[in-house]
């Protein structure tokens, strides 16, 4: 039985491996894919691309309940093929796309099987022991570390050969996972443990409001929620806050994403593992929250380059407190519900990928131009660490009733 889980918990852990790879894949070749396709310069290009994720993000914001739900109704196996072969499918569909439209097409088509890390988590919680899903759930952040080491990469490589190489190379991911997947992957929930499906309950809304039921859930999801708006303000400002500040180049924030990328890869694969079963997943928040805090107003007023990345050891080991959460999120919620909880949760942090990117770009933007009070690149990074506080708060409440 250990040795089947073992082995279900490495190809779930292949599975996200494989969907951000996909994702990383095709980040060095998206911009020249739609210059080509309509024609703008560079600078319009990076408009097209915004709208773009914004679109991936949206379905993943409306589908991820769906599939949630689907899943606790006809088992975790089904859905998981079916999203891995329809992203599969999408990218073959994207390296062809005659047009921008199609291409957002395709942009729509990936946000809704990207839906997959739904089923994902869901299928981590099943077969972890509730001490353990923490650790298993930190898993899918070593997985993301990984994948956006080697996914730009190889699109990087892929791309000497057109543009349409690194979505097929893609796509054979993603096709061949499907294969593996449909004849190793057992079943995790079994037919007792199902729920009748409920449209009602199959969207964002419908999925938080059920979970009123259980109030540390929601303060708890809130506080993962704000986690996430505060991370953005690292995704969505790095690259342009140290070529601003520090005068890097391509080069060196790609060296500096590949140092984020091991630091995340070290510490949600191996250290939370023993951190949170010593620690506990109340300390690890309280722990964690704080070094994510202290990274971000590092980051704010660093004045030389390598301080930066020095300054990613507190960031990165504050990575504790999302696996944490979602350890004390999902033992509070019973086996049948697990799907409907995972969409929520990845529906709520999809709908962070829309809002942050907003709120960041735009705080950067006032704060380096003409008509700002004063000069200050950092305040994106003041403005996540603020956010790290009301979900310290709320986190606070919700485990002081435990």
């Amino acid at each position: 039985m250990a040795a089947t889980k073992n082995k279900s918990l490495l190809f779930i852990f292949i599975t996200i491996l494989i969907d951000v790879i996909g994702i990383g894949i095709i980040i060095p070749v998206t911009p020249k894919l739609i210059q080509h396709l309509t024609g703008e310069g560079l600078s319009e290009a990076s408009i097209y691309g915004g709208f773009l994720a914004i679109s991936y993000a949206l379905m993943q914001f409306l589908f991820s309940p769906v599939l949630g739900g689907l899943s606790d109704r006809f088992g975790r196996r089904p859905i998981l093929l079916i999203a891995l072969f329809g992203l599969g499918i999408d990218y073959i569909f994207m390296a062809f796309a005659p047009s921008i439209a199609w291409l957002f097409v395709g942009r729509i088509l990936a946000g809704i099987s990207g839906a997959s890390f739904t089923t994902a988590t869901a299928y981590i919680a099943d077969i972890s022991e509730p001490e353990k899903r923490a650790q298993n759930f930190g898993l899918v952040g070593a997985a993301f570390g990984i994948g956006f080491i080697i996914g730009p990469v190889i699109g990087g490589i892929c791309s000497k050969w057109g543009t349409e190489v690194p979505f097929l190379v893609a796509a054979a991911f993603s096709l061949l996972n499907f294969i593996y997947g449909y004849f190793i992957l057992p079943e995790s929930l079994k037919p007792e443990l199902r729920r009748k499906f409920e449209w009602k309950r199959a969207n964002p809304i419908g999925s938080l409001i059920h979970l009123k039921k259980y109030p540390m859930v929601l303060g708890l999801v809130t506080t993962l929620v704000f986690l996430y708006l505060a991370g953005k303000s690292v995704e969505s400002t790095w690259s342009y806050y140290t070529m601003y500040k520090f005068s890097w180049d391509e080069t060196w924030v790609g060296y500096s994403l590949g140092v984020v990328g091991v630091i995340v890869a070290i510490v949600q694969g191996g250290l939370i593992r023993t951190v949170i079963p010593k620690l506990g997943h109340t300390k690890s928040i309280f722990i964690g929250l704080p070094l994510m805090f202290f990274g971000l107003i590092l980051f704010a007023f660093a004045t030389q380059g390598w301080m930066m990345m020095a300054f990613l050891i507190p960031y990165c080991l504050g990575g504790i407190t999302g696996p944490a959460l979602q350890g004390v999120i999902s033992n509070q919620v019973p086996a049948n519900e697990q799907g409907e909880l995972q969409g929520a949760l990845t529906s709520l942090i999809s709908l962070t990928s829309i809002i942050g990117p907003l709120i960041m770009n735009n705080l950067f933007s006032y704060f380096t131009g003409n008509t700002a009070p004063f000069i200050f690149p950092g305040a994106a990074f003041i403005a996540g660490a603020f956010m790290l506080l009301i979900g310290a708060l709320f986190a606070t409440k919700s485990l002081l009733k435990k």
